[in-house]
């Protein structure tokens, strides 16, 4: 029996989506999985992660999503570590997947979907803690009249609304397959804003923001939100991580035990972290 390691490049991707599909989360297609290691962003990217061969087979894979960030004026380069499955009866060698991803020099890394199994690893590895803090906002069925401004998911107003870098963060993420992408408009103020769809317990339910450019905006028209997600999207809650959204969303309840977000790099703080250009935009689970 042969045991590699090896990068997943173009050609093994139709092998590794099939692997994760049926290994991993069968609810996403093999065509999804190679669609969405491919990102829609330009990044010089070294690989797609790395998979487990046995005698020539993949018997497990740890995505990378990788991306050129230009933070405090200096180039930084990120590497998201994605989905990681490997088969039982070859989980020794997990470990080796996870190596030599991080011993590739120059990236901050970044993990914003541990397992719960995976944290304690990613501890021993120096990996640091996001402050998760998260408001669950149930959705409540509010009139349509109530309140100021619009909500539009419309690309061509996005479109004609954002500006700057924003436009250029909606460009570089409209193809990806679970960003989703909101403009609010009131008076002269926009907010755009990136969320997911999400599953707790199971249920398929929930929202998550991701990314937020004017915090004030989103607070005061977190109603008409609310029931724009309620009534296009079947949200029933929207869960907001205070260090996205920065103000607590009105009505809201805080989770006890929200999920773990880590990283690890050599000088960003956890400020200058966030959830674009990473697996949560790329993958719908």
């Amino acid at each position: 029996m042969t045991i590699a390691v090896k990068p997943i490049t173009g050609p093994d991707l139709p092998a590794v989506a099939e692997f994760l599909h049926t290994h991993l989360n069968g609810r996403v297609s093999p065509d999804a999985w190679a669609c969405a290691v491919v990102v829609p962003w330009k990044a010089d990217a070294p690989n797609h992660g790395y998979m487990l061969l046995c005698n020539g087979a993949v018997v497990g894979a740890y995505l990378a999503f990788y991306s050129d960030r230009t933070i405090a004026g200096r180039r930084e380069r990120f590497c998201n570590l994605g989905a990681w499955c490997v088969l039982p009866e070859h989980r020794f060698h997990s470990l080796r997947l996870l190596k030599a991803l991080l011993a590739q020099e120059g990236y901050t890394f970044t993990d914003l979907s541990p397992s719960g199994n995976v944290v304690p690893v990613n501890t021993r590895l120096k990996f640091d803690f996001l402050d998760t803090a998260t408001a669950l906002v149930p959705a409540l069925p509010r009139p349509a009249w109530l309140g100021r401004g619009r909500v539009s998911a419309d690309p061509a107003v996005i479109e004609d609304t954002i500006t700057g870098k924003d436009l250029e963060r909606y460009h570089d993420h409209a193809g990806a397959a679970a960003a989703r992408h909101l403009v609010l408009v009131r008076g002269g103020e926009w907010c755009y804003v990136v969320f997911r769809k999400d599953r707790r317990k199971r249920l398929p339910f929930f929202a998550s923001i991701l990314y937020v450019n004017n915090p004030e905006l989103l607070l005061a028209m977190g109603g008409r939100l609310s029931r724009h997600l309620l009534f296009r999207h079947g949200v029933l809650a929207t869960l907001a991580e205070l260090r996205v959204v920065k103000q607590r969303p009105r009505l809201s309840l805080m989770l006890g035990s929200p999920r773990r977000k880590m990283f690890k790099s050599a000088h960003l703080t956890p400020d200058q972290i966030d959830y674009l250009y990473s697996e949560l935009v790329c993958v719908a689970w």
